[in-house]
């Protein structure tokens, strides 16, 4: 889930084997000192990319932007119009019964995988949760009140610019509307899981989202021209997914460190307040009203709210989980949004029971692996300024090595900075940073809501447009555009477990760059480790942790199913999306 709002209303590790910030900071800080301008690494990329400039927006699965998307002939991509689910319009297909969404029968207990009882007849109207301009939780009555079962075309009833609802996005949530793989619950989970509900106490409240986690845009009709020609243009990724189940705060963790978040106390894992342990179990009377939204789990004990019916699911799969599941006795783990244990400056924050806080986190993370190889980088966040931050446009929990002790306690502090600073970065290409990450504001980031993917396109627009007018810099840079997660929308694509966190739903992956295979759409399996895998093989650097998915080998994609790793579990390091 994403920002400002959503960050609050969401509440939200290093469970990395403990990593030492002494050590960490002095390497880090000797490399690494002043303000991150340094015109040489002491790494020589083995390939001609000597820029990586990775945009992250928000909130959008793969299907929801690319739905329909038709790639040059000769080129094969997996999307709702290629399976028949939708047609070029946007209409029902021969194959939509493929998408309809079931309704679940309650058991008493939370499950991963329930029962049902059949399809809706037809969808519930979409919600208009918190959405600019409109009704606060209401139906949004620019919507019919009988779509049929499966996924829409939002913009046949509104505007490509404007606000819709925001669906339930996350982690226990996530992992029903997933339902085993059949992907069918997206409806019923954000209809009766409570999430975002005015009245939480109440079950018969409702949650007012309706069917909004199944409507798409069209660029076969005319949506996204911008990212629709950048793909046709250079390389996307039709199985490049999210780290985590759940929201933004976890899943931006995920991409800075490649593991989750854990709560610690003096740098040792401990039990975070019980207040703020996500309670999934349904209150008595319901079907699926969780019962408390919480913010961490204890997944290594199957006693723990929710834990045992993802630990039944994940045991029928016929490979081995991750490190058994990643999950480490005693530790506590970040599944949905808390704000980093730091303000931007460097002040630690106030933490108590009722505040929605994470303890410092002291794993490694992309920040400390380049600073200690020499090799130069930047975080850029949309709503940072020179003297401080614009609340309304920055995002705290997209700005995940403000988490990180040795990056706030360091001159490493100084390498996160505002887009007023990466717009004069990108004028000076002898001195611009190898490896920079780039948020857009706010209300430029795409997320439902308070934002738009007409937004979101043009903020990708200006940022493409600046490199490629500087030929210095272009000639040797890739830009990666994708999101931090799906933001619950549903998707079509193959997901593969990989522990007991993820991976979850198919998320966009472009690869903008003279080095792109043209036209291309790569179908190796990804998440956001295969950007830290990239960083590492072009720099010839090692993997983050001994916890870190950046160890995973990378897949064996066959013949039979081009979409499913042969030799699970396994990520791509974006490689195949370059030809050198």
């Amino acid at each position: 889930m994403g920002r400002l709002t959503t960050d609050v209303l969401d509440t939200a590790a290093g469970a990395s084997a403990t990593f030492s910030i002494a050590l960490a900071c002095a390497a880090a800080c000797l490399l690494v000192a002043g303000p991150a301008r340094a015109a040489a690494t002491l790494q020589v990329p083995t390939t001609p990319i000597e820029h990586l400039i990775v945009i992250v927006g928000e909130n959008l699965s793969f299907d929801n932007l690319f739905a329909t998307y038709e790639p040059p002939q000769g080129v094969s991509v997996a999307n709702l119009l290629s399976r028949r689910i939708v047609d070029r319009d946007g209409n029902p297909g021969p194959e939509f019964a493929q998408a309809a969404q079931r309704i679940g029968i309650g058991s008493g207990h939370y499950s991963a995988t329930p029962a049902s009882k059949g399809a809706y007849a037809t969808l519930p109207r979409p919600g208009t949760t918190y959405a600019t301009g409109l009704p606060r939780y209401q139906p949004d009555t620019r919507f019919p009140d009988n779509l049929p079962n499966g996924p829409f075309r939002i913009t046949r009833y509104v505007s490509y610019a404007a606000p819709v609802g925001d669906p339930v996005h996350r982690f226990f949530q996530m992992w029903q509307q997933f339902d085993g793989g059949r992907r069918d619950l997206f409806t019923w989970v954000a209809t009766t899981s409570g999430y975002g509900a005015r009245e939480h106490g109440n079950p018969a409240a409702g949650t007012d989202q309706g069917g909004v986690a199944m409507g798409f845009y069209s660029m076969a009709s005319g949506d996204a021209p911008y990212l629709r020609e950048l793909a046709r243009t250079y390389a996307i990724a039709d199985n490049y997914h999210q780290p985590i189940m759940g929201g933004t705060g976890a899943n931006y963790l995920a991409l800075a460190t490649g593991d989750v978040g854990v709560y610690l106390d003096a740098g040792h894992p401990v039990a975070p307040p019980p207040s703020q342990i996500e309670d999934p179990e349904p209150v008595p009377g319901s079907d699926n009203w969780y019962r408390r939204s919480g913010t961490y789990t204890g997944c290594a004990d199957p006693a723990q709210p929710g834990v045992q019916a993802i630990r039944d699911y994940v045991a029928t799969l016929p490979y081995t989980l991750w490190k058994g599941g990643n999950c480490d006795p005693g530790a506590y783990y970040l599944i949905n949004n808390q704000s980093p244990g730091y303000l931007y400056d460097g002040t630690l924050r106030q933490r108590g029971p009722r505040s929605h806080v994470m303890p410092p986190q002291s794993a490694p993370n992309v920040g400390t692996l380049l600073a200690a190889a020499g090799v130069s980088w930047k975080w850029y966040s949309g709503g940072r300024t020179s003297t401080g931050i614009d609340a309304h446009r920055y995002c705290t929990i997209c700005d995940p090595l403000v988490h990180s002790t040795a990056v706030m306690t360091s001159d490493l502090r100084r390498n996160l900075q505002g887009l007023d600073a990466l717009f004069s970065d990108i004028g000076d290409a002898a001195h611009f940073p190898a490896v920079s990450f780039v948020v857009p504001p706010n209300d430029e980031s795409g997320h439902p809501a308070y934002s738009t993917v007409a937004a979101f396109e043009q903020f990708v627009r200006d940022v493409v447009t600046r490199v490629q007018a500087n030929p210095a810099l272009w000639s040797k840079t890739a830009i990666l555009v994708t999101t931090d997660e799906s933001g619950g929308y549903y998707d079509s694509g193959y997901v593969q477990i990989l522990d007991f966190f993820g991976d979850g739903t198919r998320i966009p992956m472009l690869a903008v760059s003279p080095f792109a295979r043209k036209g291309y759409v790569d179908h190796t399996y990804y998440d956001h480790a295969s950007i830290l895998k990239f960083v590492e093989r072009n720099w010839r650097l090692s993997p983050l942790s001994a916890r870190s998915r950046d160890n995973l080998p990378n897949p064996v994609m066959g013949r039979l199913d081009p979409y499913v790793p042969q030799n699970r579990p396994a990520i791509g390091d974006l490689m195949g999306m370059f030809a050198f």
